[in-house]
């Protein structure tokens, strides 16, 4: 991972808290991850926690330096960038799993914002993997095993379901 800056100290907690332990890194990293999210406007748009323009570029730019996304012209339109997360950041799918399962059980959490977390706790390390050969495959382009359903789909469809449950009610 690329890194020029200077450390507090060289602690893997620490290390992990100077890339990911501010107010938005990781928020980035799930609305890439669980919402497809691939381009600046859909980051800025898509947020629920109401992101500053100027935050969230200082953010991917900052991630993108960290090695933690990377960014290339879109195919299907050269003046926008799309953005990618990098294996690391897969590497990340536990991590999120972990802080989604302990928010849904000890703090306020909405039920169509827990789904996913619900899911993927019951799913445990199995799911885990297959999601994270899932994004390996969207954001690097490395095939997953074949016939491997969809995580991402599965995770999809239970928030809109449970979206529009919530609404109904």
């Amino acid at each position: 991972m690329p890194d020029t800056e200077e450390h507090r100290s060289g602690c893997p907690i620490n290390l992990t808290l100077e890339v990911l332990g501010d107010r938005w890194s990781l928020l980035i990293i799930r609305d890439m991850m669980f919402g497809d999210r691939r381009h600046f406007r859909a980051l800025l748009t898509g947020s629920e926690e109401g992101i500053a323009t100027n935050i969230l570029a200082d953010r991917l730019h900052r991630l993108t330096r960290l090695g933690m996304i990377t960014s290339a012209p879109d195919p299907g339109h050269k003046q926008r960038l799309r953005l990618s997360l990098t294996e690391p950041s897969i590497q990340l799918v536990p991590v999120l799993a972990h802080l989604g399962a302990w928010g849904r059980r000890h703090l306020p959490a909405s039920p169509e914002l827990s789904i996913r977390a619900e899911l993927l706790e019951r799913g445990g390390p199995p799911m885990w993997s297959r999601f994270m050969d899932e994004l390996r495959e969207l954001h690097l382009g490395l095939p997953r095993p074949p016939g491997t359903p969809s995580v991402l789909d599965e995770l999809t469809t239970a928030y809109e379901t449970e979206a529009a449950r919530v609404r109904e009610s």
